[in-house]
């Protein structure tokens, strides 16, 4: 099958169960890009865990107050420089995080929404915003994994959130985070479908 048609599914393909699609701009910026097939079936997988969490915590914690559009925005393009790192798709590494900012900045998006792709795995530090940690969170939990420490400075701002104590929030959050992460043996099936 070629690249081309590998990645229209990549971008189209419903799942089971489904997922949702990208944001237009994110999947024209994609199929301008020629994108890795797999590279758009990840970021559409850690996009529609973004909105499964967001729509969770607006339930449960509706003092929270988060930019949803820039949490979706982030999720859907975190590992964006992927497209320019190749071997970081199936290897580790850390070099497509600023390049992807990069290339977002140069395709026009706003640096309030091309920050996702450098600071997704990085928590620590600068003070890190809200919608940050919940972009990682999604780019951890989609595939049933749990960042201790991660999860430790979201409670915080949940608690702070909703002025109550801290392992309320940790026990709400837990139990969000473990409902979603049930579905990981799913995504990483639709995710493997799709070549490198």
């Amino acid at each position: 099958m070629p690249a081309t048609d590998a990645l229209t599914r990549a971008l189209a393909a419903p799942g089971e169960p489904p997922v949702r699609p990208l944001p237009p701009a994110v999947s024209a910026l994609l199929r301008t890009l020629a994108a890795p097939p797999r590279l758009a079936a990840h970021l559409r997988l850690v996009h529609d865990v973004a909105h499964e969490l967001a729509d969770r915590l607006a339930r449960h914690f509706p003092g929270l107050e988060f930019d949803r559009e820039a949490v979706l925005f982030g999720a859907a393009t975190h590992d964006i420089g992927k497209v320019l790192h190749t071997a970081e798709l199936s290897g580790p590494g850390s070099a497509h995080e600023p390049a992807g900012r990069e290339l977002l900045l140069a395709h026009g998006f706003p640096e309030r929404l091309a920050r996702f792709a450098a600071t997704h795995a990085t928590w620590h530090g600068e003070p890190v915003s809200v919608e940050e940690l919940l972009v990682s969170a999604a780019d951890k939990v989609w595939k049933g994994k749990r960042v201790q420490d991660l999860e430790d400075l979201l409670v915080g701002r949940l608690a702070a959130a909703t002025g109550g104590a801290p392992w309320a929030a940790y026990l709400e959050l837990d139990g969000i985070l473990g409902r979603i992460a049930e579905g990981a043996d799913g995504r990483l099936d639709f995710q493997a479908a799709f070549p490198v």
